[in-house]
């Protein structure tokens, strides 16, 4: 068994633990470094959720230049990931998403940009609708609106490709957890899903780590269990309802044109006010990685040019 200590990673951030919607998560944090920022934990906050099949690391180039820029960076382990807790429930995307509320609110901050890359994406997108009090503005990385992802036109694209075979093979019992603990199933999907040549033996071995840590696996597969098993039951269906209303905050979306898991045809979908959708070039699914600076430019311009925080 792997210990969660190996994904306490060192770097210009620190290790802490929050208490948040009945449960301990964990978050990287860095506080704002300009010699400027005389009260750093009053900073405008800004929360990075990681995807599948990662946990806070995603961000590691992010957290100190955003931290550089004047903002305070919290990097947290959703729910069953990392060194948050893993209880056997709460893997939906509401449940989630109440779990971000909590730690915005834990930190002592009012609200918070949300950003988030994959299922954490599709995390970030639902906050307004949810929590709109709380976000000040949401960014996302290869994840396209949730109630987009259930249109017939990127049905028929996704039944295309490899990712929906994925995708079905995640629905078993078992065998996917299996093959993420004891096979290779982390670094193909990193390998897939992202653009040729991206990934490095030193990041593949974190992340096979990470997802050795007991309970990690089954509680990253639930929630992509969720998010296809919720379609047609009432809970799906009054979350889809609930995040199909406006955006009514600035979002910057954007997507890799070598995204392998979902296609760059079929991610836009305007959403926002105001909106603002940008095409990576080169990049694959893992964009805070794969594209760094690029990834962390479009972030400060989204950052910059929100309204002057709530006090």
């Amino acid at each position: 068994m792997t210990d969660q200590s190996v994904v306490l990673l060192d770097g210009p951030w620190r290790h802490g633990f929050v208490a948040a919607n009945g449960a301990r998560f964990h978050v990287a944090e860095s506080l704002p470094t300009l010699p400027t920022a005389s009260e750093p934990d009053r900073a405008p906050l800004v929360v990075l959720l990681h995807g599948f099949p990662q946990m806070w690391w995603t961000w590691r180039h992010q957290i100190p230049a955003l931290a550089a820029a004047g903002y305070r960076v919290a990097a947290m382990d959703l729910r069953g990931t990392g060194a948050s807790d893993k209880p056997p429930l709460g893997y939906d995307v509401p449940t989630l998403a109440r779990d971000v509320a909590g730690v915005i609110r834990s930190l002592g901050a009012h609200e918070a940009v949300v950003v988030g890359q994959g299922v954490g994406g599709t995390v970030a997108w639902s906050m307004p609708a949810l929590h709109p009090g709380l976000t000040r503005g949401v960014a996302v990385l290869s994840a396209p609106h949730p109630a987009r992802m259930h249109t017939a036109a990127v049905a028929r694209t996704m039944l295309r490709r490899s990712s929906s075979r994925r995708l079905a093979y995640f629905q078993l019992p078992f065998f996917p957890e299996q093959s993420m603990t004891r096979g290779d199933l982390v670094v193909r999907l990193l390998t897939e899903w992202g653009a040729p040549g991206w990934l490095t033996p030193d990041v593949a071995q974190t992340y096979r780590l990470a997802a050795q840590i007991p309970f990690a696996a089954h509680s990253a597969m639930e929630t992509l269990r969720w998010l296809v098993r919720s379609t047609p039951r009432v809970d799906g269906q009054r979350f889809l309802a609930a995040v199909r209303e406006p955006v009514r905050v600035p979002v910057l979306q954007l997507h890799g044109t070598a995204d392998r898991c979902i296609p760059l045809s079929r991610a836009a979908g305007e959403n926002g006010t105001p909106y603002r959708f940008e095409a990576v070039a080169g990049a694959g699914h893992f964009l805070a990685e794969e594209a760094p600076e690029r990834t962390t430019e479009l972030l400060l311009d989204l950052l910059s040019a929100l309204p002057t925080p709530t006090p």
